[in-house]
């Protein structure tokens, strides 16, 4: 589905000296380098994590595989098409959801947009109606597509520029911050949804979050880039097992405890009655269950896996 080989885009910006005019007259340049060399291939029917921090090149690259923007050189094949001939053919089969952006027309009803992305995409009468049945059930969402878009909440809004992106049932979904912004059922609605439609519809995703539990939730493969530069890429399990040595145990005291005899027990990251809650590595979990058990009085005790923010920290910081 898609060929990505030593991809790279450096971006030509202007120096601002401290004269104007004789920047204007003499104008300098820097280059900044936003891909590096970067190459990976994403195959039928897979669903991609693609994260890396701000300024890392994500957007960059997604860009460049939709044909939006060209790149300073390498190679890319994208539905065995190269994306910057923008050939009709090929945008029929892509989609791209942006969090950050809105297509939906403001003081309209979304269905509006709907039925102009129809016009757009060439989609005949009858796959339009399929479509929409099956969109607005999967999002649970029928009731809202008729009232204008500056009526509707944040997750109400996404759900409808989900659909119109959607609409015409591309092979690639490319998803960019999908949930930014959103409350926790918003988000959970939002992972659901992208979770059921490859599922449904067979579609290869490109997801790219700064919410990592997405990717967490979503992704089977993880693809990790900063500054420009691939830094991993292979399977997310993978990389929970290599950097996530260490779990969370939360204990719910019966009573309060001294601080001491709590630090007997291991390294404690927090202590607000009741909860005690211990960093301990995998492999001290049995010792450390079996001190809480001779020396706290609990009602209660869990253990978690790290989260997966700290897991990548822990990536980027080696």
């Amino acid at each position: 589905m898609i060929s990505v080989n030593n991809l790279t885009k450096v971006y030509r910006t202007p120096i601002r000296g401290k004269n104007f005019i004789a920047d204007l007259i003499n104008r300098q340049y820097k280059n900044i380098m936003a891909l590096d060399h970067v190459s990976f291939e994403i195959g039928e029917n897979e669903l991609v994590g693609f994260i890396g921090p701000n300024g890392a090149g994500k957007t960059t690259t997604l860009k460049i595989l939709s044909g939006i923007l060209f790149p300073t050189f390498g190679q890319v094949k994208v539905l065995n098409y190269n994306p910057f001939d923008k050939n009709p053919i090929f945008l029929k089969q892509i989609g791209f959801v942006m969090g950050q952006r809105n297509q939906l027309i403001w003081d309209l009803p979304a269905v509006d947009t709907f039925i102009l992305n129809k016009a757009i995409y060439e989609i005949s009468d009858r796959d339009y109606q399929a479509n929409i049945d099956d969109l607005t059930v999967l999002l649970n969402c029928r009731d809202v597509i008729d009232k204008p878009v500056k009526t509707l909440s944040l997750g109400q809004r996404m759900k409808m520029e989900l659909i119109a992106s959607l609409l015409h049932r591309p092979k690639l979904v490319f998803f960019d911050e999908p949930t930014i912004g959103l409350d926790i059922f918003s988000q959970e609605a939002v992972r659901e949804f992208i979770r059921t439609y490859q599922k449904e519809f067979k579609s290869t995703i490109i997801l790219t979050s700064h919410y990592l539990e997405d990717v967490k939730r979503l992704a089977k493969r993880l693809i990790i880039i900063n500054r420009g530069k691939i830094l991993y890429d292979d399977n997310l399990q993978t990389i929970l097992k290599k950097y996530g040595d260490e779990k969370y145990v939360t204990v719910t005291l019966n009573e309060p405890i001294d601080k001491i005899i709590l630090t007997k027990v291991g390294t404690i990251i927090a202590n607000q009655f009741p909860k005690a809650v211990y960093r301990v590595k995998r492999v001290n979990i049995p010792a450390t269950i079996n001190l809480i058990t001779q020396h706290l009085p609990y009602s209660d005790l869990t253990v978690e896996d790290e989260r997966i923010e700290e897991i990548i920290k822990k990536l980027f910081n080696k």
